[in-house]
């Protein structure tokens, strides 16, 4: 049974009282935002920001440059040759401290999907390249007390009895280690704890304080993890994708990264989408970006992606869609991903990195027969769904996308005049072409029939 559409008058409605309704049109999700709610801080930073230890530096957390050997195997890691950027894998232990790594792909030590999974529910067993490069670790000696430690780390903070794992052989120790090298649980780890030049703990690396190539670099490198995390296993029917920021939105660590996470199923968000899209294939143009054009909610465009303020979400929510034909982030040739990259950098830095925040990517599932476009959502964390919610299924967003919109395109403009962001069209100078995301063919078709078709705002 398709799921109930959602009418286009109840995705924002503005009561007398001033009390703004919306209804998510993919999710059906109903949020308020009531008048006065919103009056307060919204960022994390600490009222006294310490000065940073200049003995522990690069040595902040286990994601840090100096501490390497506190994380699972690496599986590649991104590095600077004077300009150019360049992947390595499969180091060795022993290698791992002769290159500095801009980005680091690792297994996550504590999984939410494990490898036994996929090996007692389908046989899984590691591809013959990944199993050669395990072996060839483990046959040195700093491989193997590596990830015996690792291990031993992982086992304790399940629980597992220390004078257990005493008494277990080192084969039994290391029968764990198919986990660090072919799980389906990946983090993609950024060099910097701090900007460069920190001196309080409150100047933390974030997405929005990268340079443009870095985070285009950033995005770049996640997507060839995606794409062999599919390749690697074919049980696999959907890697999640999704950064965390700060502790109050999720993270372990306040040092950027973003998680992949492997599943045999394509989710409940998808398949709510599939069946919408079905009985109408043009639904994110005509209740995504048109709607956010026509309700002047839109706040960045370039050549090759388009973000708005969203609606029907339980935190303020920012939208970056990617305008290409083309439905999955390793299909986009090098202009769209950067033309993605550079609103999602812009979106970042125009959030700040005080808020805490989650970054979620949604993409057409590659067993789908129906065209999704990319989408990235950033999700202010602040605040905290309690009873009413619980009781009601209304949720309460402190901050209406119209005051969304508006506090963005503000900060968009100051980054700009300053350079901080990549050159894109902000607010109303943006032309906002009806039916401008690509991935409909029949959009396609209508637009190459269409010579020229006028934006909606001169500018």
């Amino acid at each position: 049974m398709l799921p109930q559409t959602v009418p286009e008058s109840n995705y924002l409605m503005r009561m007398a009282d001033g009390t703004i309704k919306q209804v998510n049109p993919f999710t059906g999700t109903e949020v308020w935002t009531v008048p006065g709610r919103g009056n307060r801080p919204l960022g994390v930073m600490p009222p006294s920001p310490r000065p940073i230890d200049p003995t522990r530096a690069e040595a902040y957390c286990a994601f840090c440059a100096h501490q390497y050997l506190e994380t699972p195997p690496e599986k590649a890691r991104l590095i600077k040759v004077d300009d150019k950027y360049i992947t390595l894998r499969h180091l060795l232990a022993d290698e791992l401290f002769d290159t500095v790594a801009e980005f680091r792909r690792l297994p996550n030590l504590f999984e939410i999907v494990s490898f036994d999974y996929w090996r007692k529910n389908f046989g899984y067993n590691l591809p013959d390249a990944i199993e050669q490069h395990k072996h060839k670790y483990l046959s040195g000696e700093a491989g193997r007390q590596h990830v015996l430690r690792m291990s031993e780390q992982r086992l304790k903070a399940a629980g597992f009895d220390e004078s257990a794992w005493e008494r277990m052989s080192t084969g039994e120790r290391l029968q764990f280690a198919d986990a660090f090298f072919g799980g389906g649980h990946e983090l993609i780890v950024a060099r910097r704890h701090y900007i460069d030049g920190a001196t309080h703990d409150h100047q933390l690396a974030s997405s929005g304080t990268m340079s443009l190539e870095e985070h285009y670099q950033y995005i770049r490198f996640t997507i060839d993890a995606m794409r062999e995390i599919y390749l690697d296993n074919r049980y696999v029917r959907y890697v999640a994708v999704f950064q965390n920021w700060l502790k109050p939105a999720g993270a372990s660590f306040d040092h950027l990264h973003k998680q992949l996470v492997a599943i045999d199923e394509r989710g409940t968000q998808n398949e709510m989408e599939i069946a919408r899209v079905r009985a109408n294939p043009n639904l994110y143009n005509e209740a995504a970006v048109n709607f956010a054009a026509y309700r002047n909610l839109v706040v960045a465009e370039n050549d090759h992606a388009v973000a708005y303020a969203g609606f029907g979400h339980l935190f303020p929510t920012l939208e970056i869609f990617s305008k290409s034909e083309r439905s999955q982030p390793w299909n986009h040739s090098p202009d769209e991903l950067r033309s993605m990259s550079d609103l999602v950098h812009a979106c970042h830095a125009a959030t700040g990195s005080d808020i805490p925040c989650n970054e979620e990517w949604y993409y057409k599932p590659p067993d789908v027969d129906v065209p999704m476009p990319w989408r990235v959502l950033i999700k202010w964390r602040v605040s905290t769904p309690a009873g009413f919610e619980g009781g009601t299924k209304i949720y309460v967003n402190t901050i209406d996308p119209e005051t969304l919109h508006k506090r963005v395109t503000q900060r968009l403009f100051q980054l700009r005049d300053l350079g901080l962001i990549a050159s894109m069209k902000i607010n109303r100078e943006c032309p906002c072409v009806p039916n401008c995301l690509r991935y409909n063919p029949a959009v396609r078709q209508q637009q190459s029939d269409r010579p020229e078709f006028p934006p909606l705002y001169s500018g």
